[in-house]
């Protein structure tokens, strides 16, 4: 990841994290239709990756940075593993700082080409060191979910391409080149770009990135199905290879486990790992080697990029039973504190709400009994959906309300409100839609 780009300040972040969000844009999008199941990907296989490009540092003056023989020998080395496979692969060249750089591109044969779903990840170290979670565990997971493609034989409805950037850490250089030297009409054809830079933190959290609804879903969905709880990405906002991609008009997504912010009391509490400590305490040094990796969370990431690779891919999406307009910000619920609330903004309606309002609700708490959860329509009337219960001590409000709310004008600011109202047990609303 590179630093060189201005980032949110702490304190940014720390409102994010605190809940104090703007009115977000309705969303009117669903997750594609389910596809063959996405296959495991062996973390032996990614991890001998990550061993490879360890050696390749090792033998050229201990880093794989932008104009350095390791980098190139990082290229060779994915590339050769690519060809072997079936991919189309080419090399983009460009200079930076008076070196040439290299971009390697892999289009795996068929499937739609004015449909094409990319994932990529920046290969490049910084010169510190070799780089070895910045970013090769990015780079090696996208590369063995690019050969577990090939094993099965993938047949996609959409194209699928893969990327592998040089000289990010000098200010996103290669991709920011590959995207300025698309043609519009080729930009057009990317239905989405899914990017991976840092993947395999040793004091890791899990990130999702929060610019495209159905991409963010597409990954809060997997880990929700292994219960594990998800936080808006917010320290590398436009600080890695899917900014230029944004800046374009491309949809855009990806996972992150962490740099050098401090991981709170409360994400270690739900994540585990050391409270007070960076996530990365490597992130640009030379100890950044192949024992600065968190097994655990790279084996999930990794199964998470296979799993949207296939889901996304699918070409076609099944439409909802209705429009949907949905809120993905998180917003932290104070421990027997004050009401929060989640907005949506529905517009383009007319007439009341429907008496079979759908209220999909998303709340990771760890004593659900505490909460009391209701909606809230445009002029002010309340919904109860959850009422306090003293004796229900499951985890999580993660269901769908139907409301009868035929009374009311569907145009408007809608709001999801939630009350923690006894002590010890804290959680967030994770995500909010309305389906009308």
């Amino acid at each position: 990841m590179n630093l060189s780009i201005p980032r949110r300040t702490a304190a940014a972040a720390a409102l994010a994290l605190a809940g104090l969000l703007g009115s977000a844009a309705p969303a009117a999008t669903a997750a594609p239709a389910p596809t063959l199941a996405a296959p495991d990907i062996p973390l032996a296989n990614v991890k001998a990756h990550l061993t490879q490009l360890q050696s390749i540092a090792t033998a050229n003056g201990g880093n794989r940075a932008h104009g350095r023989t390791g980098y190139k020998a990082s290229l060779d080395y994915v590339k050769s593993k690519l060809d072997a496979a079936g991919f189309t692969t080419s090399i983009q060249q460009f200079t930076s700082s008076g070196a040439t750089g290299y971009n390697l591109i892999a289009d795996w044969p068929g499937g739609d080409p004015n449909q094409v779903l990319m994932a990529g990840s920046h290969l490049d170290s910084v010169s510190a060191g070799p780089g070895i979670n910045d970013n090769g565990s990015g780079s090696a997971a996208v590369l063995e979910t690019a050969l577990a493609v090939s094993r099965a034989q993938f047949q996609p409805e959409k194209h699928v391409r893969f990327g592998w950037w040089g000289a990010e850490e000098l200010g996103l250089v290669g991709s920011r080149y590959y995207v300025n030297n698309l043609a519009s009409t080729e930009r057009s054809k990317i239905s989405g770009y899914l990017n991976f830079d840092m993947i395999g933190s040793p004091n890791p959290g899990y990130f999702v990135y929060d610019d495209d609804p159905a991409i963010e879903k597409t990954f809060k969905d997997y880990f929700a199905g292994l219960s594990i709880p998800t936080e808006i990405e917010t320290e590398g906002d436009g600080r890695s290879d899917h900014a230029p991609f944004k800046n374009a008009g491309v949809p855009v997504g990806g996972l992150f486990t962490g740099a050098d912010y401090t991981k709170t009391a409360a994400q270690a509490q739900k994540w585990g790992g050391t409270a007070g400590q960076a996530f990365d305490a490597c992130y640009h040094r030379s100890c950044d080697t192949s024992s600065n990796i968190n097994d655990t969370a790279l084996d999930r990431n990794s199964d998470a990029i296979a799993h949207a690779i296939w889901t996304l891919s699918a070409g076609t999406t099944t439409p909802p039973d209705g429009t949907v307009f949905e809120n993905t910000a998180d917003v932290a619920i104070p421990d027997n504190g004050a009401a929060v609330t989640s907005s949506v903004n529905v517009t383009g309606r007319t007439g009341n709400a429907p008496a079979t309002l759908k209220v999909g609700v998303d709340i990771v708490h760890t004593w659900r009994g505490d909460l009391v959860v209701d909606l809230v329509a445009p002029d002010g009337s309340v919904y109860n959906l959850k009422p306090f219960s003293g004796s229900d001590s499951a985890d999580n409000v993660q269901t769908t309300y139907t409301v009868n709310a035929s009374s009311e004008a569907a145009n408007g600011t809608w709001k999801l409100r939630a009350q923690d109202k006894a002590a010890l047990d804290t959680g967030y609303i994770n995500g909010f839609k309305l389906t009308f």
